[in-house]
């Protein structure tokens, strides 16, 4: 009797469990779309392309790999996205799913890959995997950063004071990398709404804070107007 019990109790949470997914699903899409009308933005429920399009975590590992919720548009002046990353790793019989709030500006030329990580669990992640922890003249900003590059003078041009400071300012411990044409930035979970302008400013921040020199030596030429110095910025 109790067995049949339970088996009726499943039969009817199922059902239910399904229902409140779907109604969380169209609350989170609207809430998407109204967001990315108000600014201006495009909103596309998934982005394939997106899967495979770096090399750096927390992309290339794992399978079942979807790009969903994608909003893109433009943010001061730059080409900007933010989409939930999701994997899944397999350890024995168990299964994993991983999910990720990513962000980025595109870059008006291709750098070297530069990764900037967060002291912390992440830093150790990197380290386990063989990233090489670059130094800086700050120390306050080594014990707060971990900072990898196959490139070590194009890491120490772009990771200068002004920008050692601006990422020690609160608020600012996330993960960051340049790779190719774009800057990232990406954190665990769902996407945040509330972290978009916030996270985009940070990136923005780094971008204008790139050296001219550095800009010439890849191609571009970041003439006024379109670009402001990190200076003016303060």
């Amino acid at each position: 009797m109790e067995i049949s019990l339970l088996f009726a109790v499943a039969f009817l949470l199922v059902p239910a469990i399904g229902v409140v997914g779907l109604v969380l699903q169209r609350r989170r899409t609207h809430a998407l779309a109204a967001w990315a009308a108000l600014n201006g933005w495009e909103y596309r429920s998934s982005a394939p392309e997106l899967t495979e399009r770096w090399r750096g975590l927390p992309f290339g590992i794992g399978s079942s790999r979807r790009a969903t919720d994608v909003l893109s548009g433009t943010w001061q002046g730059r080409p900007a996205t933010s989409f939930r990353y999701r994997y899944t790793d397999q350890g024995g019989e168990h299964r994993t799913t991983h999910t990720f709030h990513v962000l980025l500006l595109g870059l008006p030329a291709f750098l070297p890959t530069l990764e900037l990580t967060p002291e912390g669990m992440g830093a150790r992640l990197a380290k386990a995997i063989g990233g090489q922890d670059l130094q800086f003249e700050s120390e306050d900003f080594n014990r707060a950063w971990r900072v990898t590059s196959r490139m070590p003078r194009f890491a120490s041009d772009v990771v200068h004071p002004r920008l050692m400071e601006r990422l020690l300012r609160p608020g600012s411990a996330t993960n960051l990398r340049i790779e190719g044409t774009e800057i990232l930035t990406w954190s665990a979970g769902s996407t945040d709404l509330d972290l978009i302008a916030s996270r985009l400013g940070l990136l923005d921040a780094v971008v204008r804070s790139v050296p001219r020199f550095v800009w010439l030596e890849h191609g571009y030429d970041p003439s006024p107007p379109t670009f402001t110095p990190f200076e003016e910025q303060k």
